[in-house]
């Protein structure tokens, strides 16, 4: 089964990043936060994956060109220009960089990704977010309602910290809790064909026409995602995501090193 990937978007609330490279591109712990996402989907086995390109696309058809020499100790014979590779490390990944133009909406760049996706079965996210669903399940989820499309439904994480008093003792202090009430679009998807019968064209935002009218068809269903979320939508979510994974204690780092 392909995984589709929306990597095109600017990203503008990321300036100070994004200048020189697509949101996707910016650098968790070393890594850029789409090569955390797929390393999220191949724990699970899935490591067939079409990207959808668009703002700074070289940008990530370079880091995927030289990811195993990146990755790996060599030598470097600078008289005949040849490279050996002494100590190789390789993911078992198949990618397609598929171009999806700049200013195409989210809608618009999933229907240009299929005739890369085998008209069959294929999971889709975005490229700026990580959490621990357990893919496996949330495949599971969608083969058994037989519907056209399964969302990652997700409580998003409270801007603040949250205290729970008694009196005017403190009892309870939590660090930027998932928030306990209200569900969002938490992407991770399950899709099957069917569903670019409802986009339009280039200019088709997946989460207006396309979701609402998968809805009133009762074609979508929510997976419900209890535990860890995190969007890359600002600075301060990249220093989040930042300081979990330097602790030690990522929550979306389920796979060994």
């Amino acid at each position: 089964m392909k995984v589709a990937i929306l990597a095109g978007g600017y990203g503008t609330r990321l300036a100070e990043e994004t200048e020189i490279r697509p949101k996707p591109m910016v650098e968790i712990g070393g890594y850029p936060i789409l090569w955390h996402i797929m390393m999220t989907y191949s724990h699970y086995g899935y490591n067939d994956f079409v990207i959808a390109l668009g703002y700074k696309g070289d940008v990530i058809k370079r880091y995927m060109l030289d990811y195993c020499a990146l990755n790996s100790d060599l030598r470097i014979d600078f008289e005949n220009g040849d490279v050996k590779s002494h100590k190789s490390f390789k993911q078992n990944w198949k990618v397609d960089l598929v171009d999806t133009g700049k200013k195409t909406q989210t809608g618009g760049r999933i229907k240009r990704l299929a005739p890369y996706l085998d008209a069959a079965t294929f999971m889709l996210t975005w490229g700026d977010g990580v959490c621990d669903v357990d893919i496996g399940k949330l495949l599971a989820f969608h083969r058994d309602h037989g519907k056209l499309a399964t969302v990652t439904a997700v409580r998003p994480p409270a801007r603040y910290g949250y205290m729970r008093f008694k009196g005017e003792q403190v009892v309870q202090f939590t660090e930027k809790p998932q928030i306990g009430e209200g569900w969002i679009n938490g992407a991770f998807f399950v899709l099957e064909p069917g569903v670019f019968d409802y986009i339009n064209g280039d200019d088709t935002v997946w989460e207006r026409d396309p979701l609402e009218n998968l809805a009133k068809d009762g074609e979508l269903m929510a997976y419900r995602h209890t535990s860890f979320w995190q969007c890359m939508d600002t600075l301060r979510e990249k220093y989040i995501l930042e300081s979990l994974w330097q602790s030690g204690k990522a929550p979306w780092k389920i796979w060994e090193n």
